[in-house]
């Protein structure tokens, strides 16, 4: 595995087409792979410059991606762009800012079909997240891809409780044990 910074931009090619590879294949096999490709590349270009970014990235023997994790820390204000104005829903404001503000935000996981049910994906998430601020780290995911659901639960992230009444897509999960969290 290697660690990135904003360097990671000198493998974009080889990360996106791992990226495709995998989120364009079932549960999300209604994006296009054009459009994916495109989409990402723009994202990584902008996150790779973000305070904080890092990446860690399991190489192929091809040359390619297996595997990789990107995060960030999250920092306040909490954005409103993306896919965060519906996490600000589920949990509400003060919770955001309570759990999320602060943490290592996990952005992207992304494990190839033929690298998976070796234990990539958990390494990468658990090597990524050591670093965390104060142990602390987060992510989301869609509410649909039932498989991730049911990984990051196995492996020991838990769901904080959505706030009554919101109905979002989205499913936010809290690192194994952060410390002094109340998650209920």
């Amino acid at each position: 595995m290697r660690y990135f910074g904003s360097d990671i931009l000198t493998i974009a090619d080889a990360l996106t087409e791992a990226y495709v590879e995998i989120f364009t294949a079932p549960p999300w096999e209604h994006r296009g792979a054009a459009e994916t490709a495109a989409a990402f590349r723009e994202r990584l270009e902008k996150d790779a410059h973000r305070p904080g970014f890092r990446a860690l990235v399991s190489p192929a023997d091809d040359g390619g991606v297996d595997g990789f994790v990107t995060g960030w820390t999250t920092r306040a204000p909490f954005p409103a762009d993306r896919a965060y104005g519906r996490v600000t829903e589920l949990l509400g404001p003060d919770r955001v800012d309570q759990l999320l503000v602060g943490a290592l935000e996990i952005d992207e996981l992304g494990v190839r079909s033929r690298a998976r049910g070796t234990g990539l994906g958990r390494r990468l998430l658990c090597a990524l997240t050591a670093g965390a601020p104060e142990g602390r780290a987060w992510l989301l995911t869609w509410s649909q891809a039932h498989d991730t659901l049911a990984f990051y639960r196995r492996i020991g992230w838990r769901e904080p409780a959505a706030r009554p009444g919101s109905e979002t897509d989205v499913v936010v999960f809290l690192s194994p044990d952060p410390p002094d969290r109340n998650v209920g």
